[in-house]
Protein backbone atom coordinates (compact mmCIF):
# COMPACT_ATOMS: atom_id res chain seq x y z
CA UNK A 1 0.00 0.00 0.00
CA UNK A 2 1.90 3.07 -0.37
CA UNK A 3 2.23 6.27 1.46
CA UNK A 4 -0.51 8.53 -0.32
CA UNK A 5 -3.60 5.57 0.29
CA UNK A 6 -1.71 5.45 3.95
CA UNK A 7 -2.68 9.56 4.12
CA UNK A 8 -6.32 9.28 2.86
CA UNK A 9 -6.82 6.47 4.78
CA UNK A 10 -5.58 8.35 8.40
CA UNK A 11 -7.35 11.70 7.10
CA UNK A 12 -10.80 9.45 6.59
CA UNK A 13 -10.88 8.55 9.65
CA UNK A 14 -9.82 11.47 11.25
CA UNK A 15 -13.10 13.04 9.56
CA UNK A 16 -15.17 9.99 10.40
CA UNK A 17 -14.18 10.35 14.59
CA UNK A 18 -15.31 13.94 14.35
CA UNK A 19 -18.20 13.68 12.62
CA UNK A 20 -18.84 10.85 15.00
CA UNK A 21 -17.85 13.19 17.93
CA UNK A 22 -19.82 15.89 17.24
CA UNK A 23 -23.34 13.71 16.35
CA UNK A 24 -22.17 12.18 20.14
CA UNK A 25 -22.06 15.40 21.87
CA UNK A 26 -25.72 16.71 19.78
CA UNK A 27 -27.48 14.03 21.20
CA UNK A 28 -25.45 13.87 24.39
CA UNK A 29 -24.56 10.03 24.64
CA UNK A 30 -20.91 8.62 24.51
CA UNK A 31 -18.84 8.16 20.98
CA UNK A 32 -18.55 4.70 21.57
CA UNK A 33 -22.37 4.33 21.67
CA UNK A 34 -22.68 6.50 17.86
CA UNK A 35 -19.35 5.02 16.62
CA UNK A 36 -21.00 1.62 15.52
CA UNK A 37 -24.26 3.50 13.75
CA UNK A 38 -21.97 6.28 11.75
CA UNK A 39 -19.16 3.57 10.79
CA UNK A 40 -22.60 1.83 8.95
CA UNK A 41 -23.41 4.95 7.71
CA UNK A 42 -19.97 6.07 6.56
CA UNK A 43 -19.52 2.91 5.09
CA UNK A 44 -22.77 2.33 3.07
CA UNK A 45 -22.84 5.71 1.85
CA UNK A 46 -19.12 5.06 0.15
CA UNK A 47 -19.73 1.80 -0.73
CA UNK A 48 -23.29 3.74 -2.69
CA UNK A 49 -20.85 6.63 -4.21
CA UNK A 50 -17.80 4.25 -5.30
CA UNK A 51 -19.88 1.31 -7.08
CA UNK A 52 -21.13 1.26 -10.33
CA UNK A 53 -24.04 3.58 -9.73
CA UNK A 54 -27.16 1.93 -9.38
CA UNK A 55 -30.73 1.83 -10.75
CA UNK A 56 -30.29 5.59 -11.80
CA UNK A 57 -26.92 4.93 -13.56
CA UNK A 58 -29.10 2.09 -15.81
CA UNK A 59 -31.71 4.58 -16.62
CA UNK A 60 -29.39 6.94 -17.50
CA UNK A 61 -27.26 5.03 -19.37
CA UNK A 62 -30.15 3.24 -20.96
CA UNK A 63 -31.95 6.77 -22.52
CA UNK A 64 -28.57 7.82 -23.54
CA UNK A 65 -28.24 4.52 -25.91
CA UNK A 66 -32.05 5.02 -27.32
CA UNK A 67 -30.69 8.34 -28.19
CA UNK A 68 -27.61 7.74 -30.03
CA UNK A 69 -27.66 4.04 -30.69
CA UNK A 70 -24.45 3.31 -29.04
CA UNK A 71 -24.92 0.30 -26.56
CA UNK A 72 -22.42 1.44 -23.39
CA UNK A 73 -20.90 -1.58 -21.32
CA UNK A 74 -23.10 -0.66 -18.16
CA UNK A 75 -24.92 -3.73 -17.28
CA UNK A 76 -22.14 -5.12 -15.16
CA UNK A 77 -22.00 -4.19 -11.27
CA UNK A 78 -18.31 -2.61 -10.58
CA UNK A 79 -17.24 -1.33 -7.60
CA UNK A 80 -13.20 -0.34 -6.83
CA UNK A 81 -11.93 -0.59 -3.10
CA UNK A 82 -10.47 2.52 -2.15
CA UNK A 83 -8.65 3.95 0.97
CA UNK A 84 -12.02 5.47 2.44
CA UNK A 85 -13.82 2.60 1.98
CA UNK A 86 -11.18 0.59 3.73
CA UNK A 87 -10.69 3.53 6.32
CA UNK A 88 -14.84 3.43 6.69
CA UNK A 89 -15.03 -0.60 7.34
CA UNK A 90 -12.35 -0.18 9.66
CA UNK A 91 -14.39 2.21 12.02
CA UNK A 92 -17.05 0.36 11.20
CA UNK A 93 -15.67 -2.81 12.74
CA UNK A 94 -13.58 -1.23 15.84
CA UNK A 95 -17.63 0.54 16.67
CA UNK A 96 -18.86 -3.05 16.31
CA UNK A 97 -16.28 -4.31 18.56
CA UNK A 98 -17.64 -1.47 21.05
CA UNK A 99 -21.52 -2.12 20.35
CA UNK A 100 -21.03 -5.64 20.92
CA UNK A 101 -19.10 -5.08 24.37
CA UNK A 102 -21.59 -2.70 25.54
CA UNK A 103 -24.35 -4.68 24.54
CA UNK A 104 -22.84 -7.63 26.53
CA UNK A 105 -22.34 -5.65 29.39
CA UNK A 106 -18.71 -5.43 29.94
CA UNK A 107 -18.58 -2.12 29.35
CA UNK A 108 -20.97 -0.24 31.84
CA UNK A 109 -23.77 1.88 30.88
CA UNK A 110 -23.23 5.78 31.55
CA UNK A 111 -24.81 6.99 35.16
Amino acid sequence: MSSKNIIIMIVALIVEVVITYFIASFFSVRFIEVMFFTGIAFAGGTFYFSSSGGAMTRLFASQASGRTGIIQKREQFTYKIGPIFTASVIFFLIGLVFFLLLISGIIPPQN
